[in-house]
């Protein structure tokens, strides 16, 4: 434990739960998600979004694409990152369980979060598939969860093919999702 987290105080998913505005938690830190995300950022989320729902067939149900949504990972750990594609049924009001895609759009105020703590944090929970988009530079980052550690499978593709479970794959057109 590092000096200051032995002095800094200790949240849980019980404070999180009564903040007011949009927060995520991670490791028992609070993280401000204001102000809220710029134009850009959210025009790139909206066609991740509808790319990912396009490319997922019948065969591949229950596959959802959710954006945000809370995943209380533990009791000091609750993050919504821009995107979610999820393979299993749930009921409550937020995931308990890792998804199977995440996504995380870069700016300048969450590169480094999304770069290092979410990176470490949803490799540690077994996300397989990690992306991260830069629409700054017009650029994808796709990472797969292998042997435990993510290893980049490419960048700036123009399409991916992505391996779901239950045998599901889906095609996804990263073409036009800058515009």
């Amino acid at each position: 434990m590092s000096i200051a987290d032995k002095y800094r105080p200790q949240y849980t998913y019980t404070d999180y739960m009564q903040w007011k505005g949009e927060w995520e938690l991670i490791d028992g830190m609070p993280y401000a998600m204001s102000p809220s995300p710029v134009r850009q950022h959210q025009v790139v989320n909206g066609n991740l979004y509808i790319v990912f729902k396009n490319a997922i067939s019948p065969e591949c149900q229950p596959c959802s694409v959710f954006m945000p949504l809370d995943w209380k990972v533990s009791e000091k750990t609750v993050v919504q990152p821009d995107l979610m594609l999820v393979c299993k049924e749930f009921e409550t009001d937020f995931l308990e369980f890792a998804p199977t895609i995440v996504v995380e759009i870069l700016s300048p105020s969450t590169a480094l979060k999304d770069r290092n703590e979410k990176y470490e944090l949803y490799e540690q929970e077994g996300v397989r598939y990690y992306l991260i988009a830069d629409p700054k530079f017009k650029k994808i980052e796709i990472y797969e969860l292998v042997d435990g550690k993510y290893q980049p499978v490419s960048i700036n593709p123009q399409q991916f093919t992505f391996h779901l479970d239950g045998g599901c794959q889906i095609i996804v057109d990263f073409q036009g999702i800058w515009a």
